[in-house]
């Protein structure tokens, strides 16, 4: 019997009707008693209103019936902020969100989209990970995604949003992404889940202890943690803003030439630093003041605190901050720090953005702990990041910059291009007090402890005036200028507006060997 043309237009429209929610009434109740969102809603929120432009809704494994629709992901792609974007988001009433053929093929071809136009990549993870049923087919796919991530890694930006417990693949995907956000007591990340390991080990375990976001974040494995997924795509929608949709293109330039003069925030800064040496302070409140419309993106806040790590703006332009946090372990750097930095700064450095350090460290962590975690090699990954980075690089030391810290952060002599120092600024192997352990102890032997104790005293004031200061610093031109901190905003801005056509020609290579 011949069909006719509405017919078939009719036919169509049932099926995508059927697409939109494969999992039909049932699904929908189970959503709504969980109270998650759909995939589809989900999009909404990350893109533009009106924008979303579904790929593949038909696609479905054969003989799955009109509930397999999509097989389990939603692709496609829109606008956010006005710019292109590819996204994929897991649908949980297909079997689960898990792993098949075609769920597989459907994410790759977005990855492969991605890496010819040169947009970011959004992936919305809410996966029970590897379709158990499909056996091998399901790991080949999810090493069919794996290999697409290196197609878009360093190329563009790559983003995932974790809710629901992903496991196993739905977890190592993500992982090699540049940013990773979740949502407080919805979003979970395990190698293997509870049940599979009390089957194994025996052991009992909560999903909270095993993964939440909070501990994840805590570990470094998530970057973000939002109040509830609105705030969690918000969140990623301006991320998205720093960033170029490539690596060939430059960020968005965003209220260029506020403020250009000495402003009383900026006069704020020459009383802000405390007299006393070892008075904490948030660096947040120093950044606020010395940044456009006083905004600061942070990454990853609730790993390794000690060390501040996110995205401003100077004249409208992106750039990349690395900070000390003296109100956290007096600003420290220990090993979890220096991953945490040198992670930063390479997508920064992929994204050709340019790095603001301020610095205020002691030094770094020293004790049989960080040893035994490898801190040699794993601390080593930020000098490395740091030497390798060939976007602009801007230094101002605040207060201390002692020992290998000092080197670390944005020394001159490892590559930065500026560097300022505060008259607050103290420049030395070590703290007055530890000098003076080391370098006393003879004058002190045999002495009271109260004339002892004044040797010590004699030599911290000596220390503290005529060595840990930045002017021996700045006589042998390693730091470019003293300057008061009222002027920093300022001189921030004119040195990158400077630096803003630097290259960089290096000989080529396969690949840097960077201590992993």
């Amino acid at each position: 019997m011949a069909r006719t043309t509405a017919d078939k237009l009719a036919d169509l429209e049932h099926k995508l009707e059927l697409a939109k929610e494969p999992g039909g009434e049932r699904a929908i109740a189970k959503r709504e008693k969980k109270g998650i969102c759909s995939p589809r809603e989900r999009l909404n929120m990350l893109f533009d209103p009106g924008t979303f432009v579904e790929i593949g809704a038909l696609i479905k494994e054969p003989g799955s019936g009109e509930t397999g629709y999509g097989d389990g992901v939603v692709t496609g792609h829109g606008l956010v902020n006005g710019r292109p974007v590819a996204a994929f988001s897991h649908d949980q009433s297909v079997q689960g969100g898990t792993v098949g053929e075609m769920f597989g093929r459907k994410v790759a071809a977005l990855m492969e989209l991605a890496g010819k136009v040169g947009c970011p990549v959004v992936g919305i993870n809410d996966s029970a990970g590897a379709r158990i049923q499909d056996a091998v087919t399901s790991l080949a796919w999810y090493a069919e995604m794996g290999r697409r991530n290196e197609l878009v890694s360093g190329l563009s930006p790559q983003v995932s949003v974790i809710l629901g417990k992903c496991a196993g693949g739905a977890v190592y995907t993500p992982a090699n992404t540049d940013i990773l956000v979740g949502v407080e007591d919805k979003s979970y990340m395990f190698v293997t889940g509870p049940d599979i390991i009390k089957a194994v080990t025996g052991e009992e375990i909560s999903p909270e202890d095993l993964g939440s976001a909070h501990n994840q974040a805590r570990w470094g494995n998530i970057h973000h943690v939002a109040p509830d997924e609105q705030a969690a795509f918000e969140w990623v929608r301006e991320y998205l803003q720093y960033l170029p949709s490539s690596m060939h293109e430059k960020p968005p330039v965003v209220n260029p030439g506020v403020e250009p003069e000495i402003t009383e925030s900026d006069l704020s800064l020459n009383t802000f630093m405390p007299d006393s040496d070892n008075a904490g302070y948030d660096m947040r409140d120093v950044i606020v003041k010395l940044f456009d419309d006083g905004h600061f993106h942070e990454i990853g806040e609730l790993f390794a605190p000690n060390i501040l790590t996110g995205f401003t703006r100077v004249d409208g332009h992106s750039v990349g901050v690395v900070a000390n946090q003296p109100s956290v372990m007096a600003g420290t750097l220990d090993t979890d720090a220096s991953e945490k930095a040198a992670r930063f700064v390479r997508i920064c450095n992929a994204y050709d953005i340019p790095l603001v350090f301020l610095v205020d460290t002691p030094g770094i962590l020293p004790g049989v702990v960080e040893e035994s975690k490898g801190t040699i090699r794993r601390s080593g990954k930020f000098i490395y990041a740091y030497v390798e980075a060939d976007v602009p690089k801007i230094t101002v030391v605040l207060r201390k910059a002692y020992g290998g810290a000092y080197a670390v952060m944005g020394c001159k002599q490892l590559g930065a291009d500026v560097n300022f120092a505060w008259p607050t600024a103290k420049i030395a192997v070590m703290g007055a007090e530890s000098a003076a352990v080391m370098l006393t102890r003879r004058q002190t032997e045999g002495l009271s402890a109260a004339d002892a104790d004044k040797v010590r005293r004699d030599f911290i004031d000596f220390y503290n005036v005529m060595m840990a200061n930045p002017y021996l610093a700045a006589e042998k031109g390693y730091v470019d200028a003293v300057i008061e901190p009222a002027e920093t905003r300022l001189q921030i801005r004119k040195a990158l507006a400077q630096l803003r056509d630097k290259q960089i020609r290096r000989v080529p290579r396969r690949n840097y060997l960077m201590p992993i």
